[in-house]
């Protein structure tokens, strides 16, 4: 497969943004991409709904509206399936591939084991995404030209932004399915209802906690049911930029997809609308925050 073929026509990536960034803030949806080049359907045992299973549908829609705000929108058109930049760079598992894996390879990642590396192996509930074995100097290929430099592209918006308001605060957009664990399986009391969201922090080292508070605070009073960092407390792209001791702060977001399409089909529902309108507002009031939730305190003299 030549990703110049498989990108000839679309590019893997690109930056929405203001004519003027405004506000320290920086958005990136990089699971909402649903470009299947052909020949990477073709290389897959699933057809070209099932292998959607994994994509976070229509996030980078739902965000669209940071734009106007005054914020670049980060988004992938390339699918999570195809290649995942919310992993380390070289996360492979090696019995997917012709060749032994480099030996600096991350093969024993718990996200490599669950079949969800940089180049995953499965999709949905644990259906394999490849009739057989992949040449390994795809997965390169596929590192080389499309994932470093969208992570290079995410770091130097973050640096941008730090350099023109002193920090920068980065909300990493993601979706997730209805049917997500949540509470305790073994628990005999009423479990509380599945979230409508979660937000991430890294359990609190990846922002400061007054951003996840107010983002939880604010959801909330819409009335959605709100959790933080379970199960889903921020993958490698939240770990990786969240550094709040040199002003960078990283929150990501989950959104229950049943709040907005179904599922089975991956058609919008009538409430899609809604939600889009409801985060609209909240990006309003999330980047309205005073900087002196972001910006470090120095420590009083002794």
């Amino acid at each position: 497969m030549s990703l110049q073929r498989d990108f000839q026509t679309v590019v893997p990536f690109e930056v929405c943004a203001p004519a003027q960034q405004r506000i320290p803030f920086v958005f990136n949806s990089p699971h909402s991409g649903h470009y299947y080049p052909p020949e990477f359907l073709q290389q897959s045992r699933l057809d070209a709904h099932d292998i959607r299973q994994s994509e976070d549908c229509y996030v980078d829609e739902l965000f669209a509206s940071a734009v106007p705000l005054g914020a670049p929108l980060l988004r992938a058109h390339f699918p999570r399936a195809y290649l995942d930049v919310n992993r380390e760079p070289y996360e492979l598992d090696p019995k997917m591939f012709d060749q032994p894996v480099p030996s600096y390879a991350n093969i024993r990642s718990a996200r490599v084991a669950g079949g969800l590396g940089t180049v995953a192996k499965i999709v949905g509930e644990g259906q394999d995404i490849y009739k057989s074995r992949l040449p390994l100097h795809e997965a390169m290929d596929r590192i080389e030209t499309i994932y470093k430099p969208y992570h290079h592209q995410l770091g130097q918006l973050l640096s941008d932004t730090r350099a023109q308001f002193g920090y920068a605060v980065l909300i990493d957009c993601h979706s997730m399915p209805s049917g997500v664990e949540w509470g305790d399986p073994n628990s005999l009391t009423n479990q509380p209802a599945r979230p409508d969201f979660i937000i991430g922090d890294r359990f609190g080292r990846s922002c400061s906690d007054a951003l996840s508070w107010a983002a939880i605070e604010l959801l909330q009073n819409m009335g959605y049911h709100v959790a933080h960092n379970k199960p889903y407390a921020g993958g490698y792209i939240t770990e990786h930029y969240g550094r709040p001791h040199r002003d960078f702060h990283a929150l990501q977001i989950e959104i229950n997809r049943a709040l907005y399409v179904n599922e089975t089909s991956l058609e919008r529902l009538a409430s899609f609308a809604m939600l889009y309108r409801d985060l609209a507002q909240f990006m309003a009031d999330l980047t309205a925050l005073p900087d002196y939730v972001f910006l470090r305190h120095p420590q009083a003299a002794e």
